[in-house]
Formats: C-alpha cells, sequence, structure tokens
C-alpha cells in the first residue's frame, strides 16, 4: 500500500537535510564542550575513582531517583516529572533524527507490542512536559519565588534564559505530537490502520483538530513539525552548555564523582602526602585554575535554583555570601575566561576578582549548602581551599590571628598555660564528688580516654558541661580519664580556617598523647572534636560522641533517670552541625532526652538535616562577621515558635552562642539553655 504521508526520510532533498542538521549539531556540541573541558583539564588533579559501587548507586538514588528534589515540594516535583519525561523521550527523539534520513527507522526493541506500548507511554509523557513547562514557566515569570532573585551586585537576572528553555522544551513536545498528530489524522481520513495515538494527550488533541484538514496540508505538517523539532532539539543541545542550564549535561557525572565521606575535608594536593608538603611552592587555591577538576565541575553543574543560598545561615543573616553565587560568578569567570571563540585569558586571582575576603570568611561550614544541593555540589572544600590560599598570602581576619597565635603557642585559642587545662577538675564540691584521672599511660591508666578538647577545658561556662560529662561517665561505670596538659586542641577549626600546618601538628602531638595513654576507646561532649577525631586524625581508638554513650547506658540500665518534676517545661533538641549533617547522628540524643519518664518534647521547624547553625563553631567565636543580626538569635526565635521553652543541644559551642542570644534576645527568665549531659546529669538517680 502507497504511504498516505511522505515522511522526511523518503525524499533524498530532505533525507540530505536531515543528515547535516544532526551532523552540524553534534559538531557544533562536540566543539563547545571541548573548550568547555579545557579548563577541567588544567585544573589541579582529584581522586574521585574510589568506591564505584558506592558512587553508581548514588547515580541510581539521587539522580535517576531524584531524591532529594521533593525537598521542595512543587519545584521538585515539578523537576521530577520533567526528568522522567526527558528519560522517557530520549528514544523518541533519538528515533526522530534518525527517522529523517533512513526511512521505517524503529528503535530495537520498539518494533512489537513493546513498541505500541512505548507510544502511549511517549504520548503521556510530552503532553505531561508541556504542561510541566507551561506550569514552570507562568511560576517563574509571574510568581517568582523569592530564592530566584538576584541581588544587583550578583549580576543579571536568570529569568530569560529559564523561560527561554521552557519554551524550547514546549516547543519539542509540540512538533512531536504534531508530527505523530499529522500522521494519524492522514491515515484516518484514508481508512487505512491507524498508528496509535494515546487518548487525551496532546498528540491525541491535534490529531482531532486536523481530522477534517486537506492532504496538503497534513503532509505540510508532518515535514514541517520534523524539521521544527530536529532543529529545536540540536539548537537546545547546544545552548545547554552555555548557562545554568549546562547542569542538564553534568549533573550524572556530578553525582557519581560526589564527595563520599561528609564532614572530612580535601587534603592539600590529592597524591601529595603530609611529608611532602614543605616541597609545595604555593598552598590552597588563589586562582581558578588551582581549584580542582571536580570542583569546576561543580561550577557547570550549579542549577542556580537557589536551594543553597536559603538555607544558608550566613546568607540569612545578612553576612556577604551566597553559596549559590560562589558557584555561578567562578561559572561565569569560567566562561568569560575560556572563551567558546578566541585564545584563553591568563590567570587571574581570585580575591579581589572573582571573592572578596569577607565573603569567604563568612562560612560556618555548617554543610547546610551541601545538604540541600539536588546536584551534590561541593561548597566546604573550596572554602577551605581558597582559606589556605588566603593564610598562605598571610591573608587573615585580624580578629582571628590572636586565637590562630595563641594555639600556636599554647595549644588552646585563648593562650592559658597548659598546666591549666585539668583545672576543671579541682572545682571544690566536683573534687569532693569525683577524683579524675590523669592519664600518662604508666602510673594512671583508664580503658576510655575523655578528649575534652579546648573551650570545654577552659571556659568557665562550658566547664559546668564538662564535670557533668564526666559525672554521668562515672555513674555509667566507665573507667575514664583525660589527658590533661598533653591535650591540645582538636585543630578541627584550624584545618577549616586554612592553617593546615598548625592543624597536623596539633594532630601529632594529640595522637601520640592518644596512643600513650592506652586507652582503648574515646568519648568526646564536643562535636567538633568528635568530627576532627574520627574524620581528620587517623591510627586512633573509636571514637563516640557522649550522646551515644549515654544512649548504650541507658539502653543497658547502666543508669536510671528521675522524671522531669517542672509541668511547665518544654523541651526542643538543637541539632549540632558536626554531630547531625556531618555525622548522620539526629535520633540518638534524642532518645537520650525521650528516656526521661514524663519529659516533654517538640521540634523546630529546621531540625535534623534542615537545622540552623547558631554561628558558633571554635574560632568562629572570636570571629567578628559584618552581619545584620546573630544566627544563634534566629535559632532561639525558632525554638520559642515551636513553643519550647528549653532548648537542649550537645555541643558546647552552640550553649556559648545559644545563651548569649537568649541574654540579647531579651527572653532571660522565659527561656533557657541546657546540654545534654548537664540534662542527664540534673535526672541521673545517684
Amino acid at each position: 500500500m502507497e504511504p498516505v504521508i511522505v515522511s522526511p526520510g523518503m525524499l533524498l532533498p530532505t533525507q540530505i537535510l536531515a543528515l547535516l542538521i544532526p551532523l552540524a549539531g553534534v559538531g557544533i556540541f562536540a566543539y563547545i564542550i571541548a573548550r568547555r573541558v579545557a579548563p577541567l583539564v588544567r585544573a589541579k588533579p582529584d581522586f574521585r575513582f574510589d568506591r564505584i559501587a558506592a558512587r553508581l548507586k548514588n547515580v541510581l538514588k539521587l539522580w535517576l531517583a531524584q531524591y532529594k528534589q521533593p525537598r521542595y515540594m512543587l519545584a521538585g516535583v515539578l523537576h521530577i516529572l520533567l526528568f522522567a519525561g526527558f528519560l522517557i523521550l530520549s528514544i523518541r527523539s533519538i528515533s526522530l533524527v534518525i527517522l529523517g534520513f533512513h526511512a521505517g527507522f524503529v528503535f530495537p526493541g520498539l518494533d512489537g507490542a513493546a513498541g505500541h506500548v512505548y507510544h502511549v507511554l511517549k504520548d503521556y509523557a510530552a503532553t505531561m512536559v508541556f504542561v510541566v513547562a507551561v506550569v514552570a514557566a507562568i511560576r517563574r515569570g509571574i510568581f517568582k519565588p523569592a530564592r530566584y532573585a538576584v541581588p544587583e551586585k550578583y549580576g543579571k537576572d536568570h529569568t530569560g534564559e529559564a523561560i527561554l528553555v521552557l519554551g524550547l522544551i514546549a516547543i519539542l513536545m509540540v512538533s512531536e505530537s504534531l508530527f505523530d498528530a499529522s500522521k494519524a489524522a492522514a491515515q484516518q481520513q484514508a481508512g487505512v490502520e491507524v498508528m496509535l495515538i494515546a487518548p487525551g494527550s496532546l498528540a491525541w488533541i491535534f490529531k482531532q483538530w486536523l481530522a477534517n484538514s486537506s492532504d496538503g496540508t497534513l503532509q505540510g505538517l508532518h515535514m514541517v513539525s520534523f524539521f521544527v523539532h530536529d532543529l529545536t532539539f540540536f539548537f537546545f543541545l547546544c545552548f545547554l552548555p552555555l548557562g545554568k542550564h549546562f547542569h542538564v549535561i553534568t549533573s550524572i557525572f556530578n553525582v557519581f564523582f560526589m564527595k563520599l565521606d561528609k564532614g572530612s575535608v580535601k587534603p592539600v594536593r590529592w597524591g601529595v602526602g603530609d611529608d611532602q608538603l614543605d616541597d609545595l611552592e604555593t598552598f590552597g587555591v588563589k586562582n581558578f585554575e588551582d581549584f580542582t577538576w571536580k570542583h569546576m565541575l561543580d561550577f557547570y553543574s550549579c542549577a542556580d535554583c537557589g536551594r543553597c543560598s536559603e538555607n544558608c545561615p550566613a546568607n540569612a543573616v545578612g553576612r556577604p555570601l551566597s553559596p549559590r553565587f560562589i558557584s555561578i560568578k567562578a561559572r561565569d569567570y569560567s566562561f568569560k575566561h575560556y572563551p567558546l571563540k578566541g585564545k584563553f585569558a591568563p590567570h587571574e586571582p581570585l580575591i579581589g576578582g572573582i571573592y572578596e575576603e569577607d565573603e569567604i570568611w563568612s562560612c560556618t561550614t555548617c554543610g547546610a549548602c551541601e545538604e540541600e544541593c539536588p546536584l551534590m555540589i561541593e561548597y566546604i572544600d573550596k572554602m577551605v581551599d581558597i582559606r589556605r590560599g588566603m593564610v598562605d598570602e598571610g591573608n587573615v581576619p585580624q580578629s582571628l590571628q590572636k586565637p590562630l597565635m595563641a594555639i600556636e603557642k599554647r595549644g588552646n585559642p585563648y593562650g592559658m598555660m597548659e598546666k591549666k587545662r585539668a583545672e576543671w577538675t579541682q572545682e571544690e564540691a566536683f573534687k569532693e564528688e569525683l577524683s579524675v584521672k590523669i592519664l600518662d599511660g604508666k602510673k594512671e591508666q583508664a580503658d576510655t580516654l575523655y578528649f575534652v578538647d579546648s573551650i570545654s577545658s577552659y571556659d568557665d561556662r562550658i566547664q559546668e558541661i564538662t564535670r557533668s560529662t564526666a559525672r554521668v561517665l562515672a555513674a555509667a561505670g566507665i573507667d575514664y580519664g583525660i589527658l590533661g596538659k598533653t591535650e591540645k586542641d582538636s585543630g578541627h577549626e584550624v584545618r577549616r580556617f586554612g592553617e593546615e600546618m598548625l592543624f597536623q601538628e596539633l594532630r601529632d602531638q594529640n595522637t601520640e598523647a592518644i596512643v600513650n595513654s592506652g586507652a582503648t576507646r574515646i568519648v568526646t561532649a564536643d562535636p567538633h572534636a568528635f568530627n576532627a577525631l574520627v574524620k581528620d586524625y587517623n591510627g586512633l581508638p573509636p571514637v563516640e560522641h557522649i550522646s551515644q554513650t549515654l544512649a548504650r547506658a541507658v539502653a543497658g540500665k547502666k543508669i536510671r533517670l528521675k522524671p522531669e518534676e517542672d509541668d511547665s517545661r518544654i523541651y526542643t533538641y538543637h541539632d549540632p552541625c558536626y554531630l547531625g549533617r556531618h555525622n548522620g547522628i539526629y535520633d540518638i540524643p534524642r532518645q537520650v532526652i525521650d528516656a526521661i519518664p514524663g519529659i516533654r518534647r517538640v521540634e523546630m521547624d529546621r531540625c535534623r538535616d534542615r537545622s540552623f547553625c547558631c554561628g558558633g563553631g571554635g574560632l568562629m567565636l572570636f570571629y567578628e562577621p559584618i552581619e545584620e543580626t546573630r544566627m544563634g538569635k534566629l535559632r532561639v526565635e525558632m525554638a520559642k515558635e515551636a513553643g519550647a521553652n528549653v532548648i537542649v543541644t550537645a555541643c558546647p559551642f552552640c550553649m556559648v552562642n545559644i545563651e548569649d542570644a537568649i541574654k540579647t534576645s531579651g527572653l532571660e527568665g522565659e527561656m533557657t539553655a541546657i546540654d545534654l549531659s548537664e540534662l542527664i546529669d540534673r535526672h541521673l538517680e545517684r
């Protein structure tokens, strides 16, 4: 039977044109990608080819299943539908390209019943994608969610690009549907076997509209829709690497090569051992090319969705930092200095060029931005690397110079004498109650080392938490001791503030003291020390946070807890960043709190992996940022909104900031803060 409609692949002129379009499109695309890859080739190395099974699992979960998208429900669902539609229609798009010069082409495996099922599925997918594109365009262009806004200092708004891309997507869906609808309408008029069109789909609607059209009209629509689809498809493909929609191409690679170990910090240089650092001419990131290729891939992969900045506490309090623009400004730099045409531009310094000093120092390394990003873009390692470069140049904020010098000289940021590190054990009432061992590995020994760290050793208020921790350890029947004057600052913030060599000195001294103590496990009440000992040190005994130790003691009935006596107290738990987001310990502290009979606990809206950083954390207590309000103040307001009047935390730095925020917010008498160790100590049945 003669064909009802002549397809492009049946005529030599259209065959030639249909072949030239993909050849030109693929050629241009390959050229653009080659230019875009150029800075990655010049970048520093990055080791991302380990644990392939885990990486493939992440691709399936985070890229294919779009696991993080529903954290913003409406936008997430729209994106999932769009993504799913594109996956389904990818086969159809490839088939259409080939049909242009190979009449009758059928994608392998789709020539029977499977083909009929797929055609119905792709019709509905095209309809779904078209509707989503329209809804997304209205949302972006009319309702304009605040997180998409671009402050004037960061350059132009990207709404126009987003609307253009959504328009291109809509054109692809309409042209593909018209291509099939025109053929189906012609077949129906001729009384021949009608190709399957899904009822209610966009193609089905077009078919109804074209039911009484002439053969010439149908033939023209069939040809025009094909070439519109072909041209749009390859224009879209070549347009993607020119802006924020580059993530459509790079996202799968970015997820595959994502960082697998939360809480850790990348080495100064991959492939360079600690004993070789003295041989390096320069430390950290000073120029764009000092970034690793993976971090440059991060810049290309940013979708400009604003989720990171909306959850960034530094951004929330008006500090000069927006994680979103850390990526966007670097991507713009790459596009400008590695243009699609012409020579690549020479290196330019990052600080004063792309970024400002205060912008980099404003980061608390809380990890909220990384937790929220659906494309697994990394920020903390970049911040640390840039700080390393600034420290190497002697560019350190004045407020941080004194504590860093004190750590170098005395092993603590307060500049206190080493012998005073254990003075908290000499408080009169406590001394009468307990005698704390000083572990030297010879005269005094114990199974468990309580690693106290600097703030818990020297700060008067935090010493109360330290003594409570000691009491609950003793109540649980744990044989423990401390290092005393041989303990140094854990170096957690020292490393994250870019002082790598000082950190390594602290790490080596602490490691030697811990090993010499003979302890077989370590307990600490400081999440920062916990994270450092677990993620930054090597060759240590197992390390626990006090919440884990308490949970085991409660479960094993090693300690018994008295009921809560004050009915007016309503507790809420504040997740410390380095206990929660960086180490995944969310439920255990809550289980310990809830083990107290009669206690009433509520959750803040921002809790668990969306917890809001208090702004503390080691040397951040000494940093004097430019900000409109304090993070701790916002956190206290969140607790009040939840109906709580007692904030429980499990971090000494959080305690300092939250108690200070209660005072500055005028809530003394209405709200109090207590550490988890203090809470359990208060409720112990002696």
